[in-house]
Protein backbone atom coordinates (compact mmCIF):
# COMPACT_ATOMS: atom_id res chain seq x y z
CA UNK A 1 0.00 0.00 0.00
CA UNK A 2 1.40 3.20 -0.64
CA UNK A 3 2.51 5.61 2.15
CA UNK A 4 0.53 8.34 1.23
CA UNK A 5 -2.60 9.64 3.62
CA UNK A 6 -5.54 7.86 2.34
CA UNK A 7 -9.23 10.11 3.09
CA UNK A 8 -12.34 7.42 2.85
CA UNK A 9 -15.54 9.46 1.95
CA UNK A 10 -19.06 9.12 1.16
CA UNK A 11 -18.58 9.20 -2.90
CA UNK A 12 -22.60 9.81 -3.14
CA UNK A 13 -22.60 13.11 -1.02
CA UNK A 14 -22.08 16.45 -2.47
CA UNK A 15 -21.07 17.50 0.62
CA UNK A 16 -18.32 14.88 0.93
CA UNK A 17 -17.19 15.49 -2.63
CA UNK A 18 -17.05 19.10 -2.26
CA UNK A 19 -14.73 18.87 0.74
CA UNK A 20 -12.87 16.10 -1.42
CA UNK A 21 -12.51 18.83 -4.13
CA UNK A 22 -11.36 21.25 -1.47
CA UNK A 23 -8.88 19.10 -0.43
CA UNK A 24 -7.28 18.39 -4.10
CA UNK A 25 -7.80 22.13 -4.58
CA UNK A 26 -5.56 22.96 -1.26
CA UNK A 27 -2.70 19.50 -1.45
CA UNK A 28 -0.88 20.77 -4.58
CA UNK A 29 1.42 18.78 -3.79
CA UNK A 30 -1.12 16.03 -4.51
CA UNK A 31 0.23 14.04 -0.95
CA UNK A 32 -3.80 12.56 -0.04
CA UNK A 33 -4.98 9.68 -2.20
CA UNK A 34 -9.14 8.90 -1.72
CA UNK A 35 -11.25 5.90 -2.39
CA UNK A 36 -15.03 6.01 -1.95
CA UNK A 37 -16.40 4.40 1.24
CA UNK A 38 -18.58 2.80 -1.03
CA UNK A 39 -15.60 1.45 -3.66
CA UNK A 40 -13.93 -2.12 -3.71
CA UNK A 41 -10.50 -0.21 -2.55
CA UNK A 42 -12.85 1.70 0.48
CA UNK A 43 -14.26 -1.70 1.34
CA UNK A 44 -11.48 -3.27 1.76
CA UNK A 45 -9.45 -1.05 3.92
CA UNK A 46 -12.49 -0.55 6.29
CA UNK A 47 -12.43 -4.26 6.57
CA UNK A 48 -9.09 -4.12 7.10
CA UNK A 49 -9.17 -1.80 9.91
CA UNK A 50 -11.86 -3.27 11.48
CA UNK A 51 -14.16 -0.29 11.13
CA UNK A 52 -18.12 -1.03 9.65
CA UNK A 53 -18.73 -1.60 6.02
CA UNK A 54 -22.62 -0.48 5.54
CA UNK A 55 -22.17 3.03 7.31
CA UNK A 56 -21.39 5.42 5.07
CA UNK A 57 -21.25 8.64 7.75
CA UNK A 58 -18.09 8.62 8.64
CA UNK A 59 -15.21 10.30 7.22
CA UNK A 60 -11.98 8.03 7.15
CA UNK A 61 -8.43 9.50 7.16
CA UNK A 62 -5.60 6.20 7.35
CA UNK A 63 -2.45 7.76 7.81
CA UNK A 64 0.90 6.22 8.82
CA UNK A 65 -1.20 3.12 10.17
CA UNK A 66 -3.23 4.95 12.41
CA UNK A 67 -6.92 5.54 11.21
CA UNK A 68 -8.95 8.86 12.39
CA UNK A 69 -12.63 9.15 11.61
CA UNK A 70 -15.27 11.55 11.86
CA UNK A 71 -14.10 14.97 13.31
CA UNK A 72 -10.31 13.85 14.49
CA UNK A 73 -10.05 12.63 10.86
CA UNK A 74 -11.34 15.55 8.97
CA UNK A 75 -9.06 18.23 11.58
CA UNK A 76 -6.06 16.43 10.52
CA UNK A 77 -6.60 16.30 6.92
CA UNK A 78 -7.41 20.22 7.76
CA UNK A 79 -3.93 20.77 9.60
CA UNK A 80 -1.60 19.46 6.56
CA UNK A 81 -3.23 21.45 3.29
CA UNK A 82 -2.66 24.66 2.36
CA UNK A 83 -4.73 28.29 3.08
CA UNK A 84 -6.66 28.79 6.22
CA UNK A 85 -8.32 25.52 6.57
CA UNK A 86 -4.93 24.55 9.00
CA UNK A 87 -6.46 27.06 11.05
CA UNK A 88 -9.59 24.75 12.12
CA UNK A 89 -7.14 22.60 13.65
CA UNK A 90 -7.32 24.18 16.39
CA UNK A 91 -10.43 22.55 17.36
CA UNK A 92 -8.65 19.37 18.35
CA UNK A 93 -8.10 21.07 21.54
CA UNK A 94 -12.28 20.49 22.01
CA UNK A 95 -12.58 16.85 23.28
CA UNK A 96 -14.22 14.23 21.04
CA UNK A 97 -17.00 13.87 23.02
CA UNK A 98 -18.19 16.99 22.25
CA UNK A 99 -16.94 17.39 18.88
CA UNK A 100 -18.34 13.99 17.28
CA UNK A 101 -22.12 14.84 18.50
CA UNK A 102 -21.56 18.08 16.01
CA UNK A 103 -19.99 16.19 13.37
CA UNK A 104 -22.80 13.21 13.54
CA UNK A 105 -25.33 15.91 13.67
CA UNK A 106 -23.87 17.58 10.33
CA UNK A 107 -23.52 13.44 9.12
CA UNK A 108 -26.73 12.84 9.76
CA UNK A 109 -28.32 15.68 8.15
CA UNK A 110 -25.76 16.50 4.63
CA UNK A 111 -28.26 14.60 2.24
CA UNK A 112 -31.47 16.83 3.56
CA UNK A 113 -28.99 19.79 3.67
CA UNK A 114 -26.37 19.01 0.42
CA UNK A 115 -27.99 16.79 -1.66
CA UNK A 116 -26.46 13.48 -2.61
CA UNK A 117 -25.60 12.01 -6.34
CA UNK A 118 -27.06 8.38 -7.45
CA UNK A 119 -24.17 7.37 -8.06
CA UNK A 120 -20.31 8.06 -6.71
CA UNK A 121 -18.20 10.77 -8.66
CA UNK A 122 -15.92 9.90 -11.69
CA UNK A 123 -12.52 11.82 -10.72
CA UNK A 124 -11.59 14.17 -13.87
CA UNK A 125 -8.62 12.66 -16.04
CA UNK A 126 -5.91 14.69 -14.58
CA UNK A 127 -6.87 13.28 -11.03
CA UNK A 128 -7.27 9.50 -11.53
CA UNK A 129 -3.96 8.75 -10.08
CA UNK A 130 -4.59 9.96 -7.21
CA UNK A 131 -8.22 7.76 -6.37
CA UNK A 132 -7.97 4.40 -5.54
Amino acid sequence: MDKKPIILFDGVCNLCNKAVQTVIKHDPQGKFLFASLQSGEGQKLLQQFQLPVNNFTSFVLIQSGNVYTKSTGALKVAKQINGWWQLLYIFIVVPKFIRDPVYNWIANNRYKWFGKKDECMIPATELKARFL
